[in-house]
């Protein structure tokens, strides 16, 4: 079996007409703040250095800087508090750094179904999935677009539940002036290469919330570890040990300067695309909501309509990718119920956390759930190389791909 594979050696096979992320465009200042960690003799304190910038950037009080988003979503997840068997409702068209956390810490992950045409959950299919022992809601902005957060705000305040983001392909993306990550309780960011502000790796979570950011600290930095007068260090808690790495917070630093430039190019170039597509008989965008000021575009997608094209929407993202779409593919494996396969296995054994106690009842994932996620994902062509690069004319060429597709295939 093939192992996954990451960052730019996951994008090296691609050819096409459009431009590829890899190599990655640097900040200029990226050999400035690695030389500095080199000269100090690694004394130097650039996590701090990145976390206080980030964190003034983003308008909130405090960053903690992680080793990528994954470690991120599982500090947050650790210094929740909650116990074995509690439920966290999650998106189900993510990946599996989104789940890893929840999983690691045996919460019981609840996947709200998304809302009709969209790869996103709603304040109505969230609210469906709230029970007695519902813990926390993480919402995740997929492709960049951001959630409906105020509805689901509204939802969750009514039953005192918190509510976290999963803002990682949503960076310095704005949902009616505010920026993702400052809408809930708490978010986590990537930094990882292919991602918008990409780096070698690196991710952070963001919250206002002093205590819970020390508490993430001391459960995700220090690997819950106290000093005991006469003894040494004591870990009171099962902890973690994901920092940063120096290196990794300088070349974040140096991207984080230039990542408005970026930002703003993604948004032109995704709204552009999805106009152009907008006019191709039997080919829908995936919508960008009213609400969205600025969309952090990282990956770009569209819909076949019901029985538009004689094939199939993997015949025609092949041939979309052998036009020239570098990357162009299905989006079956975001969808975590059916991706992730020990999950239901789990449940259907009650194996801990799905015994009872401490869950409250049986567990089904697989087929048996997200209907509507199952069908979007049926009719959805996804390509993860939009980015910076992109000029109006690769616009233009990439639904001019598009449109030949679709005229050689309508039924």
């Amino acid at each position: 079996m093939e192992r996954a594979k990451y960052g730019a050696a996951a994008w090296a096979h691609l050819t096409g007409k459009l431009p590829n992320p890899f190599p990655r465009i640097m900040g200029p200042n990226a050999m400035k703040y690695l030389q500095e960690v080199v000269d100090s003799g690694l004394t130097v304190n650039m996590m701090g250095r990145f976390e206080r910038a980030f964190a003034e950037k983003i308008g909130v009080r405090n960053c903690i800087a992680t080793p990528g988003c994954t470690p991120a979503l599982a500090v947050m997840a650790a210094a929740l508090g909650g116990e074995p068997g509690d439920e966290i409702i999650v998106s189900p068209v993510t990946d599996y750094g989104t789940l890893m956390g929840i999983i690691r810490e045996n919460y019981i992950p609840v996947f709200a179904d998304t809302e009709p045409g969209s790869a996103n959950v709603s304040p109505e299919t969230v609210e469906a999935c709230i029970t007695d022992r519902t813990r926390a809601i993480l919402i995740v902005h997929k492709t960049g677009i951001i959630c409906d957060m105020d509805g689901i705000n509204a939802v969750a305040s009514k039953r005192g539940i918190p509510v976290y983001e999963d803002a990682c392909q949503a960076v310095f993306g704005k949902y009616k002036g505010r920026y993702a990550g400052t809408l809930s309780h708490a978010a986590g960011f990537s930094f990882d290469s292919e991602k918008t502000m990409g780096a070698d790796v690196g991710g952070c979570i963001v919250t206002n919330d002093d205590a819970f950011a020390e508490r993430m600290r001391f459960i995700g930095q220090s690997r819950a570890g106290v000093q005991k007068p006469h003894f040494g260090r004591m870990h009171t808690e099962p902890g973690y040990a994901y920092r940063m790495p120096q290196c990794t917070a300088a070349i974040c630093l140096a991207q984080l300067e230039i990542v408005d430039e970026n930002v703003k190019r993604r948004d032109e170039v995704a709204r552009l695309i999805s106009k152009l597509l907008a006019e191709i008989p039997g080919i829908v965008p995936h919508p960008i909501p009213d609400y969205v000021d600025v969309y952090s575009s990282w990956m770009l997608g569209f819909s076949l309509e019901p029985g538009a094209f004689r094939c199939t929407t993997e015949e025609f993202a092949s041939q979309c990718a052998e036009a020239g779409i570098p990357g162009a593919g299905i989006a079956s494996y975001y969808l975590m119920p059916d991706a992730l396969t020990f999950l239901d296995k789990n449940a259907r054994a009650k194996r801990y956390p799905y015994s009872m106690p401490p869950a409250s009842r049986e567990y089904r994932y697989g087929e048996a759930v997200c209907p509507t996620a199952r069908e979007f994902l049926s009719r959805f062509i996804r390509w993860s190389t939009i980015c910076e690069k992109y000029t109006d004319e690769h616009c233009h060429i990439a639904a001019e791909i598009v449109r030949l597709v679709a005229d050689a295939n309508r039924a």
